[in-house]
């Protein structure tokens, strides 16, 4: 049987999201301080309108996201408004915020292998997004790496805004 680390070694790692009490903070430090350019205003998201499950059920839950390519992979940053989610349940554990997922990315047709290796072995699913760009599924991988673990199987829509996104 594969554990976790083996399942997921031949994917690519494409996204780090962080979960911030203040997301307009975290792009200012990250842009002044550290140089990460390129972060679009944020957008506001609603789960109901993404078919976002949590815990096997769409619940109201909104956010606030944003996120940019540095040149290796995409930063995320998400801040928790209302409701409930994966995202408001790490800022109430961690109200300084920090790093909530890491996302490894696949084309779509590899993702139900992937996804159910991690099932298999244990790992609950979070939550789930079936979109047309990618399908997500958010993985309750905090005792063996301290993050959630975000599976996305990218459609050949999704690979195309990737480059776009990529070359700024």
């Amino acid at each position: 049987m594969n554990n976790i680390h083996e399942t997921i070694a031949g994917l690519e790692l494409a996204q780090i999201g962080w979960v911030v009490p203040d997301i307009h903070a975290a792009v200012k430090f990250l842009s002044g301080a550290l140089g990460v350019a390129g972060f679009p205003e944020p957008q506001h998201v609603r789960a109901q309108d993404l078919d976002m499950t949590y815990h096997g059920k769409v619940v109201a839950a909104e956010w606030l996201t944003t996120q940019t390519y540095n040149g290796s992979v995409f930063i995320e940053l998400v801040q928790p408004l209302s409701g409930q989610s994966m995202f408001h349940d790490y800022l109430g554990k961690y109200p300084a915020g920090g790093t909530q997922h890491l996302a490894f990315r696949l084309p779509v047709k590899g993702f139900e292998q992937v996804t159910q290796a991690l099932r298999d072995q244990g790992y609950a699913v979070v939550s789930e997004v079936d979109h047309p760009i990618a399908r997500m599924a958010f993985f309750d991988t905090y005792q063996p790496l301290g993050v959630v673990t975000e599976i996305m199987g990218i459609t050949p829509e999704g690979w195309e805004m990737i480059r776009q996104m990529e070359k700024g």
